[in-house]
């Protein structure tokens, strides 16, 4: 098949990369955990610009409602609930036949990831949770792999670009910086939040792999475009010393298993529980009040907890961030409830 000599001539055409640097994406190996809205978005601009090598892992399929935003996915693959990897794979090799595309139905865990990054030059951020992402950073860490942090809802992106050894990582920021708890299924989104933030992170990405370390942004960015603000802030300073994941004496604290999510399937009672890694403290009243503006199912509370049903499922959820998943003994299906509902 003719691939197109010219295919990449006008990025070629681009001074500050030119060919060699070309020659650098054909050459690099990006591991996209998630193929939501932000990962099909990485996935196709690193796809059409030539990255050599893409591993898209994703657990979830296609929804009608992931149409609005999630650019590679088509009605067809909606109505056939395609798992989202698949169907990822088989758009980008109609962009792109010429590299080479790895997609895994899977759930993204220590475990997997822990195989998954044997090779890879770049993690790409297209996660809905936090509990991954803290896992993708101590992977990050541990192995000197950098990372590209992202993350948007409503009309608010965020994007940093982590360095293992040069840059504070996702854990010394926790508690710095404001990195969001609502999710897409509360809050809503539109899609130009996250085009935003994978031009960002996609452009970064570029200059990481075709070797142009000095021209990456060194700052958090974060934007509300409905409300016309954007924000670059500095966070070098963040950056601890006895930091658990990057600090002088790193333990990686979120490879252990103490710290990792735990789910259990309850005997005979078809529900799924989930506690988070790290014990949360969560307003019980504000994520009634949350769950209550979808308009989609049925909120009741009381001072200790939050029921929220929405079609087969009932979703329990404590002050300390455990849940009860009723209506299904499917920890990967519960998992994404737990996530889109709740952070």
């Amino acid at each position: 098949m003719n691939t197109g000599e010219d295919r990449y001539s006008r990025q070629e055409r681009f001074t500050p990369l030119g060919p060699e640097g070309q020659r650098k994406l054909g050459d690099s190996h990006v591991l996209i955990i998630g193929a939501g809205a932000l990962g099909t978005s990485i996935a196709e601009t690193l796809a059409r610009t030539g990255v050599g090598h893409l591993t898209i892992a994703d657990r979830d399929y296609v929804e009608w409602s992931n149409l609005q935003r999630q650019q590679l996915f088509s009605e067809e693959d909606a109505s056939q609930r395609l798992p989202k990897a698949i169907a990822a794979k088989k758009r980008l090799q109609a962009i792109n036949s010429a590299i080479q595309i790895d997609s895994l139905v899977m759930d993204v865990k220590l475990e997997e990831l822990e195989t998954l990054i044997e090779g890879v030059d770049l993690i790409m951020d297209g996660t809905d949770n936090f509990d991954t992402r803290l896992l993708i950073n101590d992977i990050s860490q541990k192995y000197k792999i950098p990372w590209i942090y992202g993350g948007c809802v409503g009309s608010y992106g965020i994007t940093y670009t982590i360095l293992p050894g040069q840059t504070p990582c996702l854990n010394c920021l926790l508690g710095t910086v404001p990195l969001g708890g609502d999710t897409c299924d509360t809050a809503g989104i539109i899609p130009q939040a996250v085009q935003i933030v994978t031009a960002h992170q996609t452009t970064e990405a570029m200059k990481l792999l075709s070797g142009h370390l000095e021209a990456l942004r060194d700052k958090l960015l974060t934007f509300d475009l409905w409300r016309n603000e954007s924000m670059s802030m500095g966070v070098k300073h963040a950056k601890k010393e006895d930091c658990l994941s990057c600090g002088t004496n790193p333990t990686y604290p979120y490879l252990s298993a103490s710290n990792l999510e735990k789910t259990d399937v309850l005997c005979g009672r078809d529900t799924v529980q989930i506690r988070p890694g790290k014990k949360q403290s969560l307003n019980l009243q504000e994520t009634a009040e949350r769950l209550s503006k979808l308009g989609e199912g049925r909120v009741e509370s009381n001072p200790f907890l939050v029921s929220y049903t929405s079609g087969a499922h009932r979703m329990v959820i404590f002050a300390d961030g455990r849940a009860l998943i009723h209506g299904t003994k499917d920890i990967s299906e519960a998992r994404i409830l737990y996530h889109r509902y709740f952070g």
